[in-house]
């Protein structure tokens, strides 16, 4: 049996790296994650590397913007997967030169996630968001010789599902919902661990080289009215219904109010629900793949069931 490559994963603290950490130590990958000395003295992260450590997670210390310490970590490695957050994607550009010369890597994932960037069509200031995931996708294929995995997983479920896009709310609503455009584009949900599990079973898998993994669990593919009517039927009740048409997001995401987050949050859903970018492609079988199609084994948590906990 083949040996599991050893994987490190640079942004392992933040919010989808700690699930890949975890599930590459379950699935029995050495795993390395890069951390700042200054991460220490943030307490909740702190205890997050505690954890880390308590399964056999092997710290190092380094930064992106440190070149060398970037080079020690990944020729330690045969796969790295980044996981960093919107203000580090440029930073990617330095993984990218250090994996070239340490000349070792087997597979480089970079911080994809979310949608895909070769199929949206954003408004500011998600555009800038997507337009700096392209840029190292392309940075990427052009080298012609860094070995890559593209993973796509669309909305993360816990951060759309709780609140159906409400990022001040934590629970579903029981009353009266917004529904972005007119509710019928279908857009795609999948869970933090499900998106780990795929993930990591990608990194030694053949199939996913040089490739796009799509992950489209066919269960979890909802439009907002579904959504809605679903919840419904959860709790018993009807709720009232705001329906935001395409020129009103617009003109939220251009005025002054509401801040930075939101206007970005604003114009993702604008790409998804009322653009359709999530859902109004077909994976292309020269470029890409589909995970559930390669991992029929695994048993993803659906949207339906993951409402059960909030009933």
């Amino acid at each position: 049996m083949e040996e599991k490559s050893k994987i490190l994963i640079i942004g392992g603290t933040g919010y989808i790296g700690k699930y890949l950490v975890k599930e590459s130590v379950k699935c029995g990958h050495s795993t390395f994650i890069l951390v700042r000395e200054s991460t220490l003295a943030n307490p909740e992260k702190s205890k997050l590397i505690d954890t880390f450590k308590s399964i056999g997670v092997t710290l190092i210390y380094g930064d992106l913007s440190n070149q060398e310490s970037l080079i020690k970590a990944i020729k330690q490695v045969d796969v790295v997967i980044s996981t960093v957050g919107g203000g580090q994607f440029s930073d990617q550009e330095n993984i990218i030169n250090a994996i070239k010369e340490a000349g070792t890597i087997k597979r480089f994932l970079p911080s994809e996630f979310g949608f895909d960037v070769d199929h949206v069509d954003a408004v500011e200031p998600a555009a800038s968001h997507f337009a700096l995931k392209a840029k190292i996708r392309g940075m990427i294929r052009s080298q012609g010789m860094i070995p890559y995995t593209f993973v796509i997983s669309n909305w993360f479920a816990d951060f759309f599902l709780p609140n159906f896009g409400d990022l001040q709310a934590k629970t579903p609503p029981k009353d009266k919902v917004v529904i972005f455009g007119d509710g019928n584009t279908k857009a795609i949900y999948v869970k933090e661990e499900d998106i780990a599990t795929y993930t990591i079973k990608a990194v030694d898998d053949p199939r996913t080289l040089n490739t796009t993994l799509h992950i489209r669990p066919p269960a979890n593919i909802f439009s907002f009215n579904e959504i809605v009517s679903l919840w419904e039927k959860k709790i018993g009740k009807t709720l009232d219904k705001l329906y935001l048409p395409e020129e009103n997001i617009l003109h939220m995401i251009q005025g002054k109010e509401p801040d930075l987050p939101s206007k970005v949050n604003l114009a993702i859903c604008h790409s998804v629900f009322v653009k359709g970018d999530s859902t109004n492609f077909e994976v292309d079988p020269s470029i890409g793949v589909e995970a559930t199609e390669l991992y029929p084994e695994v048993k993803y948590t659906t949207v339906n069931d993951y409402y059960n906990k909030f009933v």
